[in-house]
């Protein structure tokens, strides 16, 4: 088992900029990714930046330029600067977790933190 906590969500006014950070805890060696994914009331989860145990790095579309994953195998934790917000951005962040095993990967989600951007 895996678990996950965000902290680091709030309200910001459109241009703004928020560090969310997530820790993970628990069966967390081996081939995995972390991310943030973001869910808007009345739209699907969407993936806002994943970055894997080898480094590799994937954004969403949207926040390509304004947001930043990193992490910090040495303390489990995977961080996300969010620059020059915007409205759009509002929603729940949610921190993902992807452990590689045969023949699906395991998944795990933190409990979500509210990101509001105002106008």
């Amino acid at each position: 088992q895996v678990q996950l906590v965000e902290s680091g969500g709030g309200l910001v006014q459109a241009g703004g900029s928020l560090r969310l950070s997530c820790v993970a805890s628990g069966s967390i060696s081996g081939i995995n990714a972390l991310g943030w994914y973001r869910q808007a009331p009345g739209k699907q989860r969407e993936l806002v930046a994943r970055v894997s145990s080898g480094g590799s790095l994937n954004y969403g579309d949207s926040v390509k330029g304004r947001f930043t994953i990193s992490r910090d195998n040495a303390k489990n934790t995977v961080f996300l600067q969010m620059n020059n917000l915007k409205p759009e951005d509002t929603g729940v962040y949610y921190c993902n977790f992807l452990k590689a095993r045969f023949p699906s990967p395991d998944e795990y989600w933190g409990q979500g933190t509210q990101v509001t951007v105002s106008s």
